[in-house]
C-alpha cells in the first residue's frame, strides 16, 4: 500500500496517507493506456472537414477545346482535378471518428495512470484546495509551493468554482473536479495535485 505526504497550500507537510493497492499501486498496462487515450484523441475531432468532388464543383460541362489537332493534352472537362477550380481527387467528407471503449479498460487504464504517477513521484496530495476569493496569485503561489512544474492537473473533490477560475488564467494549469479526470490529462501534466478529499471519493466509488 503505497504512502504518500500530504501537503497544505503553502506547501508544509502536515501528514501523510495511505493510498489504495488497487488505485494507486496497481500493475501499469501500457495497452490498455493506449487504447484509452487513443479513443480520447480520436473522439475530440468534429470530423466537419469537407471538400468537393469533380461531380460536385461547378461548370465544366463543355468540352474545353476539340480531342484531336489542337497539340494539347485531350481534355473532357476544365474541372478535373489537374486543373485550377477542379475537383478534389478522393474529397474528404464528414464523418465520425467516434471510438467506443469498454468501461473496464477505461478503469485498468486510469488505475495505470495514477500508479505511474505515485511511482514517479508526480503525485502531491493537497489536504485541501479551496479559495475564499478570486485570486490567480493564490493558485500560482501554491504550484511553486508544491513544486509542481510548469504543466499541472489540480483534481479537486468538491466544486470551487472560485478556485477553477482563479486558476484557469494559468498557462499549463487545468483543473478537473475528481468524477470528470481523464487518463489523457493525467499522463499529459508534470505533477498531479489532487486534493485528499478526491482521493477518498476515488477509494469509495472503486476501493
Amino acid at each position: 500500500m503505497p504512502n504518500v505526504k500530504v501537503f497544505d497550500m503553502q506547501g508544509n507537510v502536515v501528514g501523510d496517507i495511505a493510498l489504495s493497492e488497487k488505485i494507486f499501486g496497481a500493475e501499469i498496462n501500457t495497452s490498455a493506456v493506449h487504447t484509452v487515450v487513443r479513443a480520447y484523441l480520436l473522439n475530440q475531432r468534429q470530423g466537419t472537414q469537407s471538400a468537393l468532388t469533380r461531380a460536385e464543383v461547378s461548370g465544366g460541362g463543355k468540352k474545353p477545346w476539340r480531342q484531336k489537332g489542337t497539340g494539347r493534352a485531350r481534355q473532357g472537362s476544365t474541372r478535373s482535378p489537374q486543373w485550377t477550380h477542379g475537383g478534389i481527387v478522393f474529397a474528404p467528407k464528414p464523418r465520425s471518428y467516434r471510438v467506443s471503449v469498454n468501461k473496464k479498460v477505461k478503469q485498468v487504464a486510469l488505475f495505470s495512470a495514477l500508479s505511474s504517477k505515485v511511482a514517479a513521484g508526480e503525485l502531491i496530495v493537497v489536504d485541501n484546495i479551496a479559495l475564499a476569493e478570486y485570486k490567480t496569485k493564490a493558485v500560482a503561489e501554491m504550484l511553486g509551493k508544491l513544486d509542481a512544474g510548469k504543466k499541472s492537473l489540480i483534481v479537486l473533490g468538491e466544486a470551487n468554482e472560485i478556485f477553477v477560475k482563479s486558476a484557469g488564467n494559468l498557462a499549463g494549469v487545468t483543473t478537473a473536479p475528481v468524477n470528470a479526470i481523464s487518463v489523457y490529462d493525467i499522463l499529459n501534466c508534470d505533477k498531479l495535485v489532487i486534493s485528499k478529499s478526491a482521493v477518498a471519493k476515488l477509494e469509495e466509488v472503486y476501493a
